[in-house]
């Protein structure tokens, strides 16, 4: 008998700041592992978790390591749909240009770089996370 691999849709919600918790490095973490295992892989950041994604952190002050530089890894491990909540967004004053930019490269099409991130609102995203086999929140 041979062996499927069974690959199931794992959503990751982020809700949480880059520091101060664990949970944002913790998050990262497991998606990166769950990818290595050529799951489905879907990340959220939604609430505050949309500062996770920010350009230019800075952890000098706080004296903890700044790991935000890890999510250009996403990409090299075929996680390709990144939902960023647009209300959370807005509601904090920020916009995507505030984000980092997160690529992966298209191997059919000569190795285009095209973005990771998808803008949805919370009516889509809900829609979107109806869509999946796990979806575990951070």
């Amino acid at each position: 008998m041979s062996e499927q691999a069974i690959i199931k849709k794992f959503m990751y919600v982020n809700r949480k700041s880059p520091y101060g918790t664990i949970y944002a490095l913790e998050s990262l973490e497991v998606v990166l592992i769950t990818a290595a295992f050529d799951q489905d892989v879907s990340l959220v950041f939604t609430d505050d978790g949309v500062y996770q994604l920010m350009k230019n952190q800075n952890t000098e002050g706080i004296g903890m390591k700044n790991f935000s530089a890890t999510y250009s890894a996403l990409g090299d491990y075929e996680v390709k749909k990144v939902y960023i909540d647009k209300e959370s967004l807005e509601e904090r004053g920020l916009s995507l240009s505030d984000l980092q930019e997160l690529v992966w490269e298209d191997e059919d099409e000569d190795y285009a770089e095209k973005s990771l991130i998808n803008l949805v609102s919370r009516s889509e995203l809900s829609e979107i996370m109806n869509n999946q086999d796990v979806v575990l929140s951070f």
